[in-house]
Formats: C-alpha cells, sequence, structure tokens
C-alpha cells in the first residue's frame, strides 16, 4: 500500500468515526478507531470538532486515550485547551498511562496551578517522577529521557532474565537493550534482545553483557546525544549518573531533537523563526526588526562606499550597471560557504587551520576565476570593451574568494569565542559581501581606469 493509499483510506476511516459518533453507534466507532495506528489516531482526534471529542472521551478510557496523546506534539498542538476538555481525574490517569517522557513533555507546557491539579489526582510515587523529570532543563538529556526500561540482576541466567523481560515488557517503552545491574545498582553491563535470544538458556547475563558502555549525563545537551546515538546507531541510549542509570533516551526523541535544532539552525541562518509559526505578528515584529535594522546600518556603509566612489562612476557611468551582479554573486557564494562551514562544526567535522585555508583558497580561487572569465565573455561580446571586461571578471573573481572566505570562517572565529555560528546568518554575510564586493569592485575598476584608460 501506497501513501496515497494510506491517505485514502484514514480518509475513510474518518468519516466512518465521524458517523459513528454522530449516530451514538459506540461499538461502531471503537471498532473503526482501535483499527488504526495511534499516529492516524490523534490526526483524527485533533480533526474533530469540541463536542464530538467529548464523546470520544466518554467511550474511551483514560489508557486508551493515552495511546493517541503518546503520539502528539506539544509544540504543535493546543494541549491546555485539549486538556480542559476532559475531567482533571481523567487527565490524570491518562498522562499516568502515557510514556513517562511524553507525559513530561505535555506538563512542562501548562500553567503551574494545572499541573499541580493534575499531579493531585496521581499517586505520591508517580507525581514524585513526574515532579523530577520535569526539573531537568530544556534542551539536555534528563529533559528527554524516560524511567521505563527494563533491568535485570547481573547475576542471573538468561532465562531467568528473559522472564523479567517478558513480565516488563507491556510497561516498557522499549526492549531493544536490557540494561545490567549489579548488587548495588550500578549499570555494569547491557544486553540487546538479539543476543539473548541467540545465548543458551543456561548461560550467564555475565557472560553475554556488553561491557563497553556508551551513555550520556543528564546534563548533556540534547545535540550532543544527538551526535552520539547517530555515530553509534543507537536505538536508544541509558543516561548515567555516577554509575547509575536514571533513564533512558529513546530514538524517536532525538529524531524530534535534530528536528528541532535543524529548524532552529535554519532559523539562525535566515535572520527569523521558523520554530514558533504560530506567534502574533507582533511578536514576530519584535523578533525580526532589531536584526534587520542591524544590517541596514551595515548596508549603510555599502551605500557610504559608493557614494565614496561617485565621481569615478561619473566618469564611467557603465560601472554602476554591474554593482548589483558583483555583490549578488559573491552574496551568494559566501552563503554557500557559511551553511557548508556551520553543517562541519555541527558534525565537529573541522580539519586543521592550515589544511582548512588553503582548501578555502582552492575553492574560493577556482569559483572566483570560473566566474570571472565567465562575466569577462559576457562583456566582450555585449560592450566589445575588453578593459572593462577585465576589470569587472577580476573584480568578481577577488570578491568571490573574500566572500568564500569570510563564509567559512566568520563561524569557526565565533565558535571558538562559544557564540553560536549559526549567528553569523545568510543575511549577515550577504550585506558584509556587499560592503567588500563594493570596495573591492571599484579600487580594481578605478586602478585600471586611471592606469590604461587615463581617467
Amino acid at each position: 500500500m501506497d501513501l496515497e493509499d494510506i491517505r485514502v483510506e484514514i480518509v475513510d476511516h474518518a468519516e466512518s468515526i465521524q458517523q459513528a459518533l454522530t449516530t451514538g453507534d459506540r461499538q461502531g466507532f471503537r471498532a473503526v478507531f482501535f483499527e488504526l495506528h495511534e499516529y492516524d489516531q490523534s490526526v483524527v482526534y485533533l480533526a474533530l470538532p469540541t463536542q464530538l471529542r467529548h464523546q470520544i472521551i466518554e467511550w474511551v478510557t483514560p489508557a486508551e486515550l493515552s495511546n493517541v496523546f503518546d503520539e502528539l506534539d506539544p509544540e504543535d498542538v493546543d494541549l491546555e485547551h485539549l486538556l480542559e476538555e476532559m475531567a482533571p481525574r481523567y487527565v490524570a490517569e491518562m498522562l499516568n498511562a502515557m510514556y513517562v517522557d511524553n507525559a513530561v513533555d505535555i506538563l512542562t507546557t501548562l500553567p503551574a496551578d494545572e499541573v499541580s491539579m493534575y499531579l493531585a489526582f496521581m499517586g505520591k510515587a508517580d507525581a514524585a517522577e513526574l515532579r523530577h523529570l520535569m526539573n531537568y532543563a530544556d534542551d539536555t538529556a534528563g529533559a528527554l529521557m524516560t524511567t521505563e526500561f527494563v533491568s535485570v540482576p547481573v547475576s542471573i541466567t538468561i532465562s531467568q532474565a528473559m522472564a523479567i523481560v517478558k513480565k516488563a515488557a507491556a510497561e516498557s517503552e522499549q526492549i531493544a537493550y536490557i540494561y545490567v545491574l549489579d548488587g548495588t545498582n550500578q549499570l555494569v553491563g547491557v544486553l540487546s534482545l538479539r543476543s539473548m535470544i541467540l545465548a543458551s538458556d543456561d548461560a550467564l547475563v555475565a557472560d553475554i553483557m556488553d561491557t563497553n558502555l556508551i551513555t550520556v549525563g543528564p546534563n548533556d545537551d540534547q545535540e550532543d546525544v544527538a551526535h552520539i546515538m547517530a555515530d553509534y546507531n543507537f536505538l536508544a541510549i541509558p543516561v548515567v549518573a555516577k554509575e547509575h542509570i536514571l533513564g533512558i533516551i529513546m530514538i524517536d526523541d532525538i529524531v524530534d531533537v535534530i528536528d528541532e535544532e535543524g529548524a532552529e539552525d535554519y532559523s539562525r541562518l535566515a535572520g527569523v523563526d521558523v520554530v514558533d509559526l504560530e506567534e502574533s505578528p507582533f511578536k514576530s515584529v519584535i523578533k525580526r526588526l532589531p536584526w534587520l535594522l542591524a544590517l541596514v546600518f551595515l548596508g549603510m556603509g555599502t551605500a557610504t562606499v559608493i557614494d565614496q566612489f561617485e565621481g569615478l562612476v561619473q566618469q564611467a557611468s557603465i560601472l554602476a550597471v554591474f554593482i548589483s551582479l558583483i555583490t549578488g554573486t559573491a552574496g551568494n557564494a559566501g552563503t554557500q560557504s557559511l551553511a557548508v562551514s556551520i553543517r562541519r562544526i555541527t558534525l565537529d567535522e573541522q580539519r586543521g587551520l592550515g589544511s582548512m585555508l588553503l582548501g578555502e583558497l582552492l575553492i574560493g580561487g577556482l569559483i572566483g576565476v570560473t566566474a570571472g572569465s565567465t562575466i569577462f565573455l559576457v562583456i566582450l561580446l555585449w560592450k566589445a570593451n575588453l578593459l572593462l571586461g577585465v576589470a569587472v571578471g577580476l573584480a568578481m573573481a577577488v570578491a568571490i574568494l573574500v566572500a568564500n572566505l569570510a563564509g567559512a570562517f566568520i563561524p569557526l572565529l565565533m565558535n571558538a569565542l562559544k557564540v553560536d555560528p549559526a549567528v553569523a546568518s545568510g543575511p549577515f554575510i550577504s550585506t558584509l559581501s556587499d560592503l567588500t564586493s563594493v570596495i573591492i569592485y571599484f579600487n580594481v575598476a578605478g586602478f585600471f581606469l586611471h592606469h590604461f584608460a587615463g581617467l
């Protein structure tokens, strides 16, 4: 079944669900609704009007609805409004049935008084666990982890360990990895479910487990965790403090982190916020205006340079025709180099400064010579002016080389100063390239015109 068939099937199911809700057909609703994947259930649930969602709440248990809310992204949905449609006790039971990390994600989006109200309806131990996880700072491993994992003692056999896994599987978010604890509950090893299946029932866990542990701390940055899991192709990674396992981070949460970090980097590169698309126009203006005003003042530098060469432009007005061509091409080259540089920093693929400088000189030089030669030929054929073609072509080549170096090394400098290199955004590099390319262009053109044309 391809994607289009899946969409058609979901639409058909959604129509059947809405009809069952409207006609009061409880059995028909449950038969169709629970045939869907949990993600599709969440899509249908969100698409329904409030009145029909109230009907669903009456017909399904909190545990059943927890599967729907496990699929919701707190950043994309007005969860506070959705939860207000339910009785507080119902919400508490639903949150308690959810995977712990997802429940924490929801609670951290709510006002403090609502969080306290829902936790008051839970058992003390469950409420304490959620409060503890909510204390971890955003964007850290602790904020991502779930405490629902399977662990076994180091001293038992594989047969005994498998019995523990089977018993705990229903309450755990994943059972691909089984964590091995010693007598003091310290993490000493990990078992994959595959290795357990292949091992003899009488084999000891201590003999089968992998003791080469890769772990993260609760305060580690989520982006660093994402890199580790990507490098090692992990489905989950343990969060450890003082050799005790606190929880695990699942690959589905890391996918969300990668998406979030990518959106943030794109926001900085573009000089806008593409993460929060639902914010008010006033907030958008407040966020965008300071950056744009800073670029206006930087752009004034370009205008000032052009003004300084007004006399040259009056003597050879044809030079004005190529200003936007020079600045635009150099700006594009700088932005390309910027994107590659930030990607290298993100992936921690930085080479030695010398080899990097040599590489960027070679790249910028080749691109500059190619672009400069092209515009030289265009001007030669178009204006039949050899001197003008050489001046513009050489200026473009040098401007591209400088813009390429700026785009490559400004992010490195900012990273060395502990400033997010993505702040060296596309608009900033483009505006800076405009300034440098105009300076280069008029100086090169002035040199040729004064020395070879006698102007």
